[in-house]
């Protein structure tokens, strides 16, 4: 016998991301001042560290990135992340090192148990390793690791771990080379 999805059954009170005034006070900062054309860098990680987020030096937040929420974020030092990046961590998100994050590119650490009727929620943390790029318009699914200088090309998705010094490409992501790094 087949099931049915039953998502009146859906329930994820054990997800706990935070207290309501929090959340609520990081939506409307995030939309005036991440989501939008705000400019001003310095006063955006002032931002993302009042809210909890470890932030290194020589980071660049570009306009209108989204980022779910700062204090499950840690990102080292000279990281690029641009425009319209969506860090929907709702688990913890680590960025190494000199990691760029291209245009719209999308980190996803929450998914729904389709083999579930209820739809369950399932969250799994990412970590970017040093210098990784995450090529413009690619998704890092949850619970994967970008080893280190790891190379996600434009529009892939990343579903399993990627190599150090490799280049993934596709949908899935799959190797497709080796990445060498000249002087």
């Amino acid at each position: 016998m087949t099931s049915k999805t039953d998502l009146s059954s859906f329930n994820n009170s054990w997800y706990k991301p935070g207290g309501a005034v929090k959340r609520l006070l990081w939506y409307f900062v995030n939309a005036c001042f991440f989501r939008s054309a705000f400019p001003f860098n310095k006063i955006k990680i002032g931002l993302l560290r009042m809210f909890g987020a470890r932030i290194g030096s020589g980071v660049i937040l570009k306009p209108h990135i989204n980022i779910k929420y700062p204090w499950k974020l840690r990102v080292g030092n000279h990281v690029w992340i641009g425009e319209e990046v969506w860090i929907d961590n709702l688990a913890e998100v680590v960025i190494g090192d000199h990691c760029c994050l291209s245009q719209g590119a999308f980190l996803l650490c929450g998914n729904h148990d389709y083999s579930k009727s209820a739809f369950d929620l399932v969250i799994g943390s990412i970590h970017l390793e040093e210098g990784t790029w995450i090529g413009a318009k690619s998704v890092v699914c949850p619970g994967v690791t970008c080893h280190s200088h790891a190379v996600l090309a434009v529009n892939s998705v990343a579903t399993k771990n990627l190599d150090s010094y490799s280049v993934y490409q596709g949908n899935p992501a799959v190797k497709v080379r080796e990445r060498q790094i000249k002087s």
